[in-house]
């Protein structure tokens, strides 16, 4: 076999570990996700219990970044300190290496049984927690499977020259072995895999003990940069990235210099490449938990002074409701009004997500409505808390009495049609997007048709909120009438495609007829801001059923403008 197809099955029996692995964690994760977040949130109490946490849930999910990120979000959400979520890290720095033991024997033989246990357990459809551990069954035999293949690879490796000349750059060059080890841990993003993969590659004399060694060192140090991009901007998270990377590269230093006596020492031990590797990959990082465990209050000191807090503006907070405009009822109703309008703006980035993720199938637009609703939400509530304090005035004449009225009416039903958006019309875009439906060209012209009407509907209650103004009032229903109409004609054509047997149409029958009515219930909402002000000029019947002594009104001339009583 050449060097480059050596590399290259190599490349894919990685591939296929890395494969296993997160099937092993998404399946742990998924039968007992909501579990072990308690059991880690209930060992935050002191250090040493949160270390064990740390420790005990990563050996299950196999990931120290999948806990590096529950640690974090706890602490973003203030629930726990600095100290106790960096022990969480000691911990799953432990736990990453009990895996490693484990595979370290010769267990080849099992991976076929648990790929079959596995695939059984999956099929049983019926039984959710059965199916996920399928699943882990599944991934175990896979790991199990990928390392035997890795071996039988690099097995005539001394043939391959291409391979052979690689790894020989590495010897006598401990630092660039820790960058390279460091390297595939990020593209990685698993540190098991790489340590697996320096035990596979010592084992078949690919390369040197203090190589491998070293690889170890380098996927221990890269582990950190998963944990870092996860963060993103949130400090707490980011310190908590920060403190295990003070910890994994203090010990990286400290241990290089003694690599070859160290190596000499695991000999003694054992003197089987893998498990060198294996033990030293246990070692290191039980040592630094010994070192850090008493040090940890200095290191969160640190931390905090290396990332001070910087003040985050909640996208949900309120930006214009003042205590000081309560003084002045005026004032304050200005100021709730402003803060109903980013509801508006909050609104209409939802519908527009909306019409992006069923053009494009785009998933994070999908999932960006769930965000953006929680903001709706919460201003919502602060609008409507503030307009209460402002009602409990005496003070209010009835102009102000009906505005503090119509404000929170308005903000009330922009609440309402943005849970439309989450609750209904984002799974069933979610559902369009698993199952890669597609929509007929005229199905989702009409679509899009009523989506645009819809956005224009919601800038003309815009103006209508802010200025009060009957003649867009009517407007603003006439939209609405469109609109209803609009979903009779789509909902039409739609039935008769149906009739004609159309694929797309047949396929997408209901998640189409949902979204129509969806559509129609939001335009609803908008619409109601203009009866508050219809009703004040007496223009509005109290049904939309014609008395039977009234005449039927006839259809005026084209181009002849009409305005009579708008029923609600």
């Amino acid at each position: 076999m050449s060097g480059g197809l050596t590399l290259l099955h190599l490349a894919g029996n990685v591939a296929l570990l890395l494969w296993g692995l997160h099937m092993v964690h998404t399946g742990i994760l998924r039968a007992f996700g909501s579990d072990l977040r308690r059991i880690l949130n209930a060992g935050l109490a002191n250090r040493g219990k949160a270390l064990l946490a740390g420790l005990g849930v990563t050996a299950l999910l196999q990931s120290s970044t999948a806990t590096g990120l529950m640690a974090a979000s706890f602490l973003a959400s203030g629930v726990v300190d600095l100290v106790p979520a960096l022990a969480v890290i000691l911990g799953a720095n432990i736990g990453t290496t009990l895996i490693v033991q484990l595979l370290t024997f010769d267990v080849s033989v099992v991976a076929p049984i648990l790929i079959l246990v596995g695939v059984i357990a999956f099929k049983q459809s019926g039984k959710t927690r059965l199916r996920d551990l399928g699943r882990v069954g599944i991934g175990l035999g896979l790991v199990l499977l990928a390392l035997h293949l890795i071996l039988a690879t690099v097995a005539p490796v001394e043939q391959a020259g291409v391979v052979r000349d690689l790894f020989a750059l590495l010897s006598g060059h401990p630092l660039l072995s820790i960058l390279l080890g460091a390297l595939m841990t990020w593209a990685a993003y698993s540190s098991v895999a790489v340590v697996l993969l320096a035990m596979s590659l010592a084992a078949a004399g690919v390369v040197p003990t203090d190589v491998a060694l070293a690889l170890v060192l380098g996927a221990n140090l890269g582990n950190v940069i998963p944990q870092f991009l996860g963060a993103g901007r949130s400090n707490p998270a980011r310190r908590l990235a920060l403190g295990n990377l003070i910890v994994r590269g203090s010990g990286t230093l400290l241990t290089l210099p003694f690599l070859a006596q160290i190596g000499t020492g695991l000999a003694a031990l054992e003197p089987e490449p893998a498990r060198m590797a294996a033990n030293f990959h246990l070692f290191f990082n039980l040592a630094l938990a010994v070192l850090f465990i008493g040090l940890l209050g200095p290191l969160a000191k640190l931390c905090r002074r290396l990332l001070p807090s910087a003040p985050v503006q909640d996208p949900g907070a309120p930006r214009y409701l003042t205590e000081a405009a309560l003084a002045t009822p005026g004032m304050a109703l200005a100021d709730a009004s402003r803060e109903t309008l980013r509801m508006v703006d909050i609104l209409e980035t939802m519908l527009r997500d909306l019409t992006e993720a069923l053009r494009h199938d785009d998933r994070k637009r999908a999932a960006e409505i769930g965000t953006l609703d929680d903001r709706l939400d919460r201003l919502h509530k602060s609008i409507k808390l503030y307009l209460t304090r402002i009602a409990r005035d005496d003070g209010l004449d009835e102009a102000d009495a009906r505005r503090c009225s119509d404000v929170l009416t308005f903000a009330i039903n922009l609440e309402h049609a943005g849970d439309i958006l989450d609750k209904s019309l984002r799974e069933i875009a979610a559902k369009k997007i698993k199952y890669r439906l597609s929509f007929s060209a005229e199905g989702a012209d009409e679509i899009e048709a009523m989506q645009e009407r819809l956005m224009a509907a919601l800038g003309l209650a815009t103006s209508v909120f802010m200025t009060g103004d009957p003649r867009e009032a009517r407007w603003l229903l006439n939209e609405k009438v469109r609109i209803r109409e609009l979903e009779q004609a789509a909902t039409e054509s739609h039935l008769r495609r149906l009739r004609e047997g159309r694929p797309e149409s047949l396929e997408t029958s209901a998640l189409h007829l949902d979204i129509l009515r969806d559509l129609k219930r939001i335009a609803a909402h908008i619409a109601s801001v203009a009866y508050p002000i219809l009703d004040q000029t007496g223009s509005l019947r109290p049904s939309r059923v014609i008395d039977e002594a009234e005449p039927v009104p006839p259809t005026p001339a084209s181009g002849t403008l009409r305005l009579p009583p708008v029923s609600r």
